[in-house]
């Protein structure tokens, strides 16, 4: 006896609209991705450019702040070694441990309910360098892109070299050749432990802060400096 006809030949099965669907979206969304990819692209250019050819010639903020006298660039080999460490213990005492973002730091600012102080001198040389100043979340987004970059291209000594080239020292006081002169009339080779301490601790408030060597955060500073030596944290940028 053979099966109902019902069985034998089931009704079809409608067709699904969210194929067509899909791919229209995917139609409307190819410029965007062809854009983003090319940006992408622009930015990974720039990060090596700068990373391995140029040391980049300004900044949005030198020019915003309408610093026109040509910046004499120096080599990480130039300045002296004690600056460097100072930098790093003012700013970023992980920055040899971290890949561009320091989670422990983040987590703790976050628990505390800071709103902000977390910054590495990747994140920092990102901002300074490709950037502008300012807290915006489109800034952010963009610091956030470029760091990795950084960190995958350029070497932990390069990041500091760039940085301190472009840091402000004080009002229209960019990079550390001028700072040294302008703060204790020297060179960046011939800082000491002091006078580097006191540049860094410059740093964060660069239109605010005096450098001066006999300061509280100065002392400590130098303190810092002397520790992250002392305990390895300054391997991954000390020449040799």
């Amino acid at each position: 006896m053979s099966p109902p006809e019902a069985l034998a030949d089931p009704l079809p099965a409608l067709p699904s609209r969210k194929g067509p669907r899909r791919a229209r979206l995917w139609r409307m969304l190819r410029p965007l991705r062809w854009l983003a990819k090319r940006f992408l692209a622009l930015m990974l250019a720039a990060v090596i450019l700068f990373g391995w050819f140029l040391n980049p010639p300004t900044t949005w903020t030198i020019v915003s702040e309408g610093v026109s006298t040509p910046r004499q660039w120096t080599r990480a080999a130039d300045i002296a070694p004690v600056m460097l460490r100072s930098v790093v213990a003012a700013e970023d005492a992980n920055f040899c441990r971290h890949w561009g973002f320091d989670m422990a730091e983040i987590r703790r600012v976050i628990a505390r309910g800071e709103a902000r102080g977390a910054s590495t001198l990747t994140q920092q040389t990102a901002k300074n360098v490709y950037l502008w100043q300012g807290r915006s979340w489109a800034r952010k987004a963009l610091e956030t892109i470029y760091t990795p970059m950084i960190e995958a291209l350029w070497s932990k000594r390069r990041i500091l070299e760039v940085y301190l080239n472009v840091a402000e020292f004080g009002p229209g006081v960019f990079g550390i050749h001028a700072a040294a002169a302008h703060h204790f009339g020297t060179t960046p080779d011939k800082l000491s432990a002091r006078q580097a301490a006191a540049l860094a601790a410059v740093l964060p408030a660069p239109k605010t802060r005096a450098a001066q060597t006999r300061s509280a955060r100065a002392r400590a500073i130098a303190d810092g400096a002397a520790t992250i030596q002392r305990d390895g944290r300054a391997a991954c940028f000390q020449d040799g």
